[in-house]
């Protein structure tokens, strides 16, 4: 025989037994977090907070590769909650080791808030697509998860993103918007870029509060992480840790030919900036950031194959971008959603075409956006004069025209309402619906 020398009885005793102590040491700490294995079924009790993440993966990891299990249960059914970071991490890692040949089954929660929470984020679609429908949730608090493989699928990620948040009836400035899609742009923009993952990335947006609310954007992928990634042109890193601190700084990127390196950066800067945080996991660490002079970057015994960034951003603080986003010491103001959606410019004029702002004209459900959008664009813009278009809208129904309509000429006032809206391409029925509609309102209000 040409082959290596057995190895003696005692090494292979000694390395079983490492092996035992190791795999009894990661199920004890991910039982600690509500997280128990039963041969090929993955089971997760009680709320799955961040703190749960690595014990999940280390036990999928042992499930898969350990002891070599092909078709593996995730059962649910007794969770009580989870945060859109560590499920969508966890999609991230599922959606992956589905792709290399395992087979995976989702089992829901039996609680039918919590089933109703995970079918309209799109989690329970994205673990097990064969036997949930994607969501079809169309809401403001929360957009659903959403994959992109591609910058046309990225763009229009950001964009349904972006858009939802323009159509919500919640207290933010122009400024704010601009922060938030230039970071969902940055770091969705890395993915593609920097990460090499095969099943592209995963982005979801979630709003916390009302009046002064913080928007949250998680985006996960799992590619080769952010410590392999800039080794390629610093290959001088210690560790992940350095890597992952290293990351933050402005201008550091793997190459100067695939990016200028201030995603990461300029996303950890709007958040500190305006009061909200950033966290990022990758490989054996992860880093944490609170306010403006708060950076932690801890160890992880179990590593992310793959990065997942979470940030907040606090829309209670005016002129963000202008701290924030300067780049060899000047400000950048980048050009935003209403200006590259409504023409908005140097124009005066923002064109709203209503065919494309609205799925239906038939319910007053399907009109709450659309005033969102007209109250936000309205406020945003105070000194532009907002064309709302029909062409093509033959009939809409007396609800959505009071929706709309109705509730939009009692919010911003009469004088506003004229100075601010103008009708054109319009029948004589749509017409007298929505003056009917604002009759009726301002009767109503006096």
């Amino acid at each position: 025989d040409c082959g290596a020398p057995a190895a003696p009885a005692w090494r292979l005793q000694l390395k079983l037994t490492l092996d035992y102590k190791n795999r009894r040491k990661v199920e004890t700490q991910s039982q600690e977090y509500g997280i128990y294995r039963d041969n090929n079924k993955i089971i997760v009790k009680g709320r799955l907070g961040i703190g749960g993440l690595h014990p999940f993966l280390a036990t999928l990891y042992s499930t898969t590769v350990k002891r070599g299990y092909l078709d593996v249960i995730l059962d649910f059914s007794e969770c009580t909650g989870a945060i859109p970071a560590t499920m969508l991490t966890i999609c991230s890692r599922v959606m992956k080791i589905t792709q290399d040949g395992i087979s995976i089954t989702a089992v829901k929660p039996s609680n039918e808030r919590i089933e109703r929470h995970f079918r309209n984020t799109n989690w329970l679609h994205l673990l097990d697509p064969y036997y949930y429908d994607k969501s079809k949730f169309r809401g403001y608090t929360h957009v659903p998860a959403t994959q992109f493989t591609s910058s046309v699928e990225q763009t229009a990620a950001v964009d349904a993103m972006v858009k939802a948040i323009l159509s919500s009836r919640t207290n933010f400035t122009r400024d704010n918007l601009r922060a938030i899609e230039w970071s969902l742009n940055e770091i969705t923009d890395n993915v593609l870029n920097h990460a090499k993952s095969t099943i592209g990335g995963l982005v979801q947006v979630t709003r916390r509060g009302m009046t002064n609310p913080q928007y949250e954007f998680i985006v996960c992928d799992a590619g080769i992480g952010i410590p392999n990634s800039l080794r390629e042109g610093h290959s001088d890193l210690r560790s992940d840790s350095e890597a992952l601190e290293l990351a933050i700084r402005e201008g550091v990127t793997r190459s100067p030919k695939v990016g200028q390196g201030n995603g990461l950066f300029g996303t950890y800067q709007i958040c500190s900036l305006s009061g909200g945080f950033l966290e990022v996991h990758s490989g054996y660490s992860h880093l944490e950031t609170k306010g403006t002079d708060m950076v932690a970057v801890l160890r992880e015994q179990v590593p992310l194959n793959g990065t997942m960034v979470n940030a907040s951003i606090d829309c209670s603080t005016d002129d963000v971008l202008e701290n924030a986003l300067r780049f060899g010491g000047k400000p950048h103001i980048p050009i935003d959603f209403i200006d590259t959606h409504y023409g908005s410019g140097k124009s005066e004029l923002i064109q709203f075409r209503m065919l494309d702002e609205s799925n239906s004209f038939g319910s007053r459900e399907a009109g709450k956006p659309v005033r969102g959008k007209l109250s936000n664009l309205s406020r945003l813009c105070v000194t532009k004069r907002i064309i709302v278009d029909f062409t093509d809208v033959q009939v809409i129904s007396s609800s959505y025209a009071d929706e709309v309509f109705g509730l939009l000429f009692v919010e911003l006032g009469p004088l506003r309402f004229m100075k601010h809206i103008e009708f054109v391409n319009v029948t004589e029925t749509v017409r007298g619906l929505i003056d009917k509609a604002i009759t009726q309102r301002v009767g109503q209000e006096n």
